[in-house]
Order: structure tokens, then C-alpha cells, then sequence
């Protein structure tokens, strides 16, 4: 299944998919930190390194590739990721759950905070 539309709204910094079924709103930050690229998702599914810090990222490119997918270019220099159609659709569906998920490691890997008492 391919969009009926994608478009990105930069004030908001989100981009907006249209499927026969519905619309659907990602933010950057969150597309940013799904990359399907090997950096983030790691060789195999693993490995990979957990983005963080990514709430001011912005999309400064969307570039179609073939009839497949899109390649995303973050303002961070990230451009590796294909997000293809089937990958879009999921994110769509799963973005609460991914969401999340991803707060709870980025919350997992802070450090913790020291507390002085007088």
C-alpha cells in the first residue's frame, strides 16, 4: 500500500501520511529515532545505537526513491535511512507503542541525577 499523499509541515516539524484508510501525523523526532537504517536498527535488527537528544531535528529533504520508498534527510546529517512504504505504514499504526517504548529506554539511559541534601 503506497500513500495517497506526504507532506511535511515544517513550522510543526511533522510529516502527514495519507492512506486510503486514514491520516496520520509522525514528528520528526520520532521518525528520526525509527530510522530503518543500519546505524539505528543495527546489522540484522541489532546493534544499533538508540538516537537520542533528537527533539529540535528537523526533515530538510524528502527524496522518492523508485515507487518504494522515500529517503528522509534529517537537519542532523542523518540521510541513510530508506523508509520505505511498508515501513511508513507501520510506523503509522505502531506510533503510540514505538513511542512509548522509545521514551522508556531514552529514559533507561539518563543519567542519574544526584540529590544534596543541606
Amino acid at each position: 500500500m503506497q500513500p495517497t499523499e506526504l507532506r511535511y509541515r515544517k513550522t510543526e516539524r511533522e510529516l502527514v501520511l495519507t492512506w486510503d484508510d486514514g491520516t496520520f501525523t509522525l514528528s520528526a523526532e520520532f521518525l528520526r529515532v525509527h530510522s530503518p537504517s543500519a546505524e539505528v536498527q543495527g546489522h540484522d535488527g541489532r546493534g544499533g545505537v538508540l538516537p537520542l537528544q533528537k527533539q529540535q531535528v528537523t526533515i530538510t529533504s524528502i527524496e522518492p526513491v523508485g515507487n518504494y520508498a522515500v529517503r528522509l534527510v534529517f537537519s542532523d546529517g542523518h540521510n541513510t535511512g530508506l523508509y520505505s512504504w511498508d515501513t511508513l505504514r507501520h510506523l503509522c499504526l505502531h506510533r503510540e507503542q514505538l513511542w512509548t517504548t522509545y521514551l522508556q529506554a531514552t529514559a533507561a539511559t539518563a543519567p542519574a541525577t544526584q540529590t544534596f541534601t543541606p
